[in-house]
């Protein structure tokens, strides 16, 4: 069946919920520099007024300038999003994709816990388990310090304004001094092969992370499959467990199987041609 928030033939989008919109919206201003209201009205099958609101909320969120007649971004194509536009993004699937890779972490586990938001969600499933954590991010380090049972580590670093992960010399030097059960890694882009990063910093803890532990999960919505970024955090096939959801394209899922990586789906998702 098909996900009726995909895109109909003649290019609308009909039935896309606020937090899709806002997000396709997004997307649509970073690609195109430019985005009139009544165009956008016209593709999401929406009210000029909504559109307005909607592109109100990206101003405010420092993603986009308000002109006459709609709205041009302010971020390059290259550009991350801001944090708070990406946490709402594609929020069920993170929401899923989050419980099933913390349902892979034993009791007693010891785990390094990236700064994305996908990994935001897993570590609201970790708090309350007895596990080890050293999260790259204060978003989940305030998660996992009021989880009873967790046993948390801090690393050093250079906190990045609005994403508040960790990096830099301290981020890297915390991480090569120990040892860690499992990574659990986030991607701004998994493409052509290859997992990458927007920031180089974010890119060069996420390489010292997989480097400190025995096995390494990456957590990315469908979404990540069709974009790429700039920095290279490593190839796709050293990666040991992808957890993903329906959106994932067949050929993609199966080319990661192919080298020997496992790719599991969200419950409730099954990707084309995944089998039981």
């Amino acid at each position: 069946m098909n996900d009726v928030r995909t895109h109909a033939d003649d290019g609308r989008f009909p039935d896309v919920d606020m937090i899709e919109r806002r997000s396709a919206l997004l997307a649509w201003l970073q690609s195109a520099g430019r985005v009139e209201v009544a165009a956008a009205a016209l593709r999401f099958d929406t009210a000029e007024m909504t559109i307005r609101r909607d592109l109100d909320a990206l101003v405010a969120q420092g993603a986009a300038r308000r002109v006459r007649g709609g709205a041009i971004s302010l971020l390059l194509r290259s550009e991350e999003p801001p944090f708070s536009v990406r946490a709402v993004a594609a929020g069920d699937a993170k929401r899923r994709i989050g419980r099933v890779a913390a349902g892979l972490l034993a009791e007693g586990e010891s785990v390094v816990l990236d700064s994305g938001t996908t990994a935001l969600e897993v570590a609201r499933c970790l708090a309350g388990r007895r596990v080890t954590v050293m999260p790259l991010s204060l978003h989940a380090a305030w998660l996992l310090a009021s989880g009873e049972g967790v046993r948390l580590l801090m690393p050093g670093g250079d906190v990045r304004p609005g994403e508040l992960s960790l990096v830099g010399p301290l981020a890297t030097a915390s991480l090569a001094a120990l040892r860690f059960d499992t990574a659990v890694l986030s991607c701004c882009g998994l493409s052509d092969g290859q997992v990458t990063a927007h920031d180089l910093g974010d890119a060069e803890v996420k390489r010292a992370m997989k480097a400190a532990a025995s096995r390494t999960v990456l957590v990315a919505d469908g979404s990540k499959f069709a974009r790429s970024a700039t920095a290279v955090v490593c190839a796709a096939s050293e990666v040991d467990v992808v957890v993903t959801d329906s959106s994932v394209p067949a050929d993609t899922a199966a080319g990661l199987r192919a080298c020997g990586v496992e790719v599991l789906p969200a419950p409730g998702t099954v990707p084309e041609g995944a089998g039981q």
